[in-house]
């Protein structure tokens, strides 16, 4: 039984709320983190559910009607990468296909049960696929906003699933930008921006521990943007060590394409502020984000748990998928990002002989049908 009762807290500034209040950010303008909370241990799982329902008793509140569309228990696949053996998490099996059904499936239902109608949301694809989806389920209203440049397929998912779908000129960033004005009129329920998003995200940690027999592993690699995955394993992976069922935290590895790597300058240069580096468009899209909103708090989880991070080349991000490929794994660029930095981990000695590797693949293939057309054709 949780004691201390949950709330929203603006680590930055000092702030905190009550975890009722509907909100996304501080009055100070910064992201919002949920206090941290006791874990659960094998015996909360509620195995009636195929889903990540089945950890609902790590959730900071009771969801009474969770708005689920069968996201989790995704595949953990082994194959022999170079001299590695990695394990693949297909996350690709998720409702629409990507990682962030985990959040939208968490924070919809969260926001359903506040009385929530009407929200905005602003995506590169695969997170306004998937809040629409969980919005179509709740029937909640939702517009997505989406850089013009998105991929057809991700956007024709949100469409389907009756979302309006308003494109937005220019970068990623413009994107957000122009959903930060918009959120004075409309529920903002962005996935950077609200916390219950990373509550859903970190059902991944459970359900890795889960997958590798109730422990964690040594390494895992992540093909980060904005960093929900980063974050959601920080949490659900530390509210496991809390509660006396992992050991240590296993490491945090951030994968990001070369041509958008703000993460990765930050790190390697030892900094808690954004270093600033050159942009250009890359085949990673989903990653191309040049000014995380919880940058400090992704620095921190890798910091924490003894990661690293890489940039990682054009050329190498197309190779990962074209090997990907030759292994029966139909992986979108963005996602493949992560396998081509199994390598270069290993080589930096990052990732040791004999350690268990996780390899989060967060898409598929069909969601970037321009981009693996080129690459194959």
């Amino acid at each position: 039984m949780k004691t201390n009762p949950p709330k929203y807290v603006d680590e930055r500034f000092g702030l905190s709320y009550p975890i009722d209040d509907l909100r996304w950010c501080s009055e100070r303008g910064a992201p919002l983190m949920i206090t941290p909370l006791p874990g659960i241990t094998r015996d909360d799982i509620e195995t009636k559910h195929r889903s990540l329902w089945r950890y609902q008793a790590a959730l900071p509140v009771e969801i009474q009607r969770p708005i689920s569309l069968g996201e989790g228990c995704t595949p953990l696949v082994g194959k022999r990468w170079g001299n590695s053996d990695v394990l693949f998490k297909l996350e690709w099996f998720n409702p629409t296909s990507s990682f962030k059904d985990r959040g939208a499936a968490v924070m919809v239902s969260f926001l359903a049960q506040l009385g929530v109608k009407e929200l905005i949301e602003d995506s590169s694809g695969n997170g306004g696929a998937a809040i629409a989806a969980s919005c179509a389920a709740a029937g909640i209203k939702a517009r997505i906003l989406a850089p013009d440049s998105t991929s057809p397929a991700k956007l024709l998912q949100s469409r389907a699933f009756g979302a309006e779908v308003q494109g937005v000129p220019g970068s990623r960033q413009a994107t957000e930008d122009e959903a930060l004005r918009q959120s004075k009129q409309t529920f903002y329920a962005s996935h950077n921006w609200h916390p219950f998003f990373l509550q859903g995200t970190k059902s991944l940690a459970y359900e890795i521990w889960e997958d590798l027999g109730f422990k964690a592993p040594d390494n895992i690699i992540i093909p980060t943007g904005a960093g929900s995955n980063v974050l959601g394993c920080d949490i659900g992976f530390s509210e496991l060590l809390a509660a006396g069922q992992i050991k240590k935290l296993p490491k945090i590895l951030i994968a990001q394409p070369s041509n958008c790597s703000p993460i990765d300058a930050t790190f390697q240069a030892g900094a808690t502020e954004l270093v600033v580096t050159k942009y250009s468009p890359t085949i990673a899209e989903g990653t191309a984000i040049r000014s995380p909103v919880r940058l400090a708090e992704v620095l921190a989880a890798v910091r924490r748990s003894g990661g690293d991070t890489i940039s990682i080349s054009e050329k190498q991000i197309i190779q990962a998928v074209q090997k990907l490929s030759g292994m029966g794994l139909f992986a979108e660029p963005t996602s493949s990002t992560a396998a081509a930095a199994i390598d270069a981990f290993t080589q930096r000695g990052t990732i040791k002989p004999g350690e268990v590797t996780v390899v989060i693949l967060t898409g598929s293939g069909l969601k970037a049908s321009g981009s693996m057309s080129e690459i194959f054709n």
